[in-house]
């Protein structure tokens, strides 16, 4: 089997890098001190070269070495985010810049200036920040180009299967692209969940891996079938296949799972039914607010004009309003701009038949309904604007699952209601990563996965990834 080799930039490398930026960090923190004289004037009885501080520098970037060594910055570990790396790195600068000082305070040296080594220890979280920050966009366009990527086959597709598909689905950042699934359901085993294909029952494994390239098998498969399990392992070590399996708790979500030490030994606890706690809610509604006043007014100036050019382009009211699904099946009136002809509620059950699409999450090209001016409004999204008023009432939210309708939820199966669990949002992970490209099943992998992973810096995330795809009309229909 011909694979191509997974990459890891070369743990030197990223040494290297980091101690020539501590080395960076005191040159530009000496020319602060003693030539710009940043925050405090020198006089000249202490204006000193550099040279007496060349060992505190080889001092400082041994000891940031060790305390990032200590941190585990230089393994390769999935998932940890940026901000992670640059809060270890803060603790391991500040750490050397005590011990530096404290050095100084025993060997008395005639020329130090404990001012220089504070503003060298916030260059280097500055310059070694930004140096990581470039050597994961360096990886984020190699995985792009297929370097670096793991390709899975993840065995089972039950809640287990589906939270870790849910998850590499959601982070392709983490660098794994999933080749599919097997189930020995026979449903499950035959039906892609989105675009991630169903490759058949498990005992198409040994096939699988013989014609296609597969770097990791993840086994999720329920606890009372261990025979099994073992005898999938057995098999991906003898084609020297990485195998990791994720433990099946009484078939609940993985974050459900809590994970405590005693002495070095783990407690597993498990939690009820995964939902924002009170705070992230308030939280959560506070942003909303705030995002609502910030953009209202430029809502209320590009409404008048839709409003006008609708009016102008087809008979019909200005405004069109649907009942959709919101928190806990709770329903409400949706209010979008009207980009469709006036009877077009009417013939949305022979369109998706006509067409064959999937009736949980239609998309119909080309749909002869939308009118002139809607087709340039539903381009760039400007139809959904009145939605700014379901965000006022609190019935919906700037970011979360789509809200469905009623039509719709009456076709799910049990685990599609999980996202029902929140308020339904103007966007979501679901738009960002292909909007009406992304198919139902795959829709709900990324709801349920934003709504078990839920944090503010997410919603952020997902506003910010959200106005270029607008302004680009990417995925838009």
């Amino acid at each position: 089997m011909n694979q191509k080799k997974i990459y890891n930039l070369p743990r030197a490398v990223v040494m290297l890098g980091d101690a020539l930026h501590v080395g960076l960090a005191f040159l530009l923190s000496y020319y602060l001190r003693y030539e710009v004289e940043f925050l405090q004037p020198v006089d000249e009885a202490n204006d000193a070269p550099f040279t007496p501080y060349i060992p505190y520098m080889l001092l400082f970037a041994g000891l940031i070495l060790l305390f990032n060594q200590n941190s585990r910055l230089y393994q390769e570990r999935r998932g940890r985010t940026w901000w992670d790396e640059v809060f270890s790195l803060g603790n391991s600068a500040t750490n050397t810049a005590v011990v530096v000082m404290a050095v100084s305070f025993l060997l008395r040296p005639l020329v130090f200036s404990r001012l220089m080594i504070v503003q060298a220890a916030l260059l280097v979280i500055v310059l070694v920040g930004v140096w990581r920050l470039v050597l994961r966009l360096a990886q984020a366009e190699m995985r792009k180009r297929g370097i670096g990527v793991e390709r899975v086959l993840v065995v089972g597709a039950g809640s287990v299967g589906r939270s870790v598909l849910q998850t590499m689905v959601a982070r392709p950042d983490l660098g794994f692209s999933v080749i599919g699934f097997v189930d020995d359901d026979p449903e499950r085993g035959q039906t892609d969940l989105g675009r991630v294909p169903a490759l058949g029952s498990v005992d198409n494994l040994p096939h699988i891996i013989e014609t296609q390239p597969v770097d990791t098998v993840i086994i999720t498969l329920p606890w009372h079938v261990q025979r099994k399990i073992l005898g999938i392992i057995r098999e991906c070590e003898r084609k020297r296949i990485r195998v990791r399996t994720v433990p099946d708790l009484f078939e609940l979500s993985l974050s459900q799972v809590q994970v405590e030490m005693l002495g070095g030994i783990p407690l597993l606890g498990l939690n009820g039914e995964p939902r924002l706690r009170a705070s992230s809610r308030v939280i959560k509604r506070a942003l909303d607010l705030l995002l609502t006043l910030l953009v209202a007014p430029f809502a209320l100036l590009i409404g008048a004009i839709v409003a006008v050019a609708i009016r102008l382009d087809t008979p019909g009211p200005i405004l069109f309003a649907q009942e959709r699904v919101g928190i806990n099946g709770k329903r409400f009136k949706v209010y979008k701009f009207r980009s469709m002809v006036n009877n077009a509620e009417e013939m949305w059950a022979d369109l998706v038949r006509q067409t064959g699409d999937d009736p949980r999450h239609p998309k119909v090209p080309d749909d002869p309904r939308v009118t002139r001016v809607g087709r340039w409004i539903r381009r760039f999204s400007i139809d959904e604007l009145p939605q700014i008023w379901n965000i006022l009432r609190g019935e919906m939210s700037w970011v979360g699952p789509r809200p469905a309708v009623p039509q719709e939820v009456e076709l799910y199966e049990p685990w599609h209601r999980q996202r029902l669990r929140v308020t339904p949002g103007l966007t979501g992970l679901w738009q960002v990563s292909g909007r009406n490209q992304v198919p139902f099943e795959e829709m709900c992998l990324l709801d349920i996965y934003y709504i078990d992973n839920w944090s503010l810096g997410l919603d952020l995330q997902i506003i910010l990834r959200t106005i270029p795809r607008v302004l680009l009309a990417h995925g838009a229909s």
